[in-house]
């Protein structure tokens, strides 16, 4: 072979181990900082005058009977921990940004989601490695959740409680 066929494999060698070590450290980089959430255009709001809080009207909705209140860790790393259950959704998983984070290696960053509509709870996958799992069924789309069901996420188990 010629000299000028060598080193044009060299270069295509050293090209293809730099493409590799910069996705390794991409994906390391991922695993530790997490993924920046997409930043929505904010449209200009006009500056309003400060109002003094006022009473509320209305009465404060209260749980309905039979809801559940709280997400607890059965099992796991994390057993016994708890999050009381609000209007927004719950993030599981290993980042930063969980509600609780877990300390399970078959947990991915952000693992899953619990959300509400306002009447029922669901459990929604975010893309997770290993899962998530309501009994032994995988969960591929939000899956409704009621008290006691029990949600394996890695070596993790969570449910709903009063």
């Amino acid at each position: 072979m010629s000299e000028l066929t060598l080193t044009l494999i060299k270069l295509a060698f050293l090209a293809v181990l730099w493409v590799f070590v910069l996705s390794a450290v991409s994906v390391i980089r991922s695993d530790i900082f997490g993924t920046k959430a997409p930043s929505a255009a904010r449209p200009k709001q006009k500056k309003a005058r400060p109002v003094a809080p006022k009473a509320s009207t209305r009465p404060r909705k209260k749980a309905a009977r039979g809801a559940p209140s709280t997400l607890h860790v059965v099992s796991g790393a994390n057993q016994g921990q708890s999050v009381p259950l609000g209007e927004g959704p719950i993030l599981l998983g290993r980042g930063t940004d969980a509600a609780i984070r877990l300390d399970d290696d078959y947990v991915s960053t952000r693992h899953a989601r619990f959300a509400t509509n306002g009447e029922q709870w669901f459990v929604e996958d975010l893309g997770s490695t290993n899962g998530t799992y309501v009994g032994s069924q995988r969960v591929t789309t939000p899956v409704p959740v009621g008290l006691g069901i029990q949600v394996r996420l890695g070596k993790t188990v969570v449910e709903l409680r009063k």
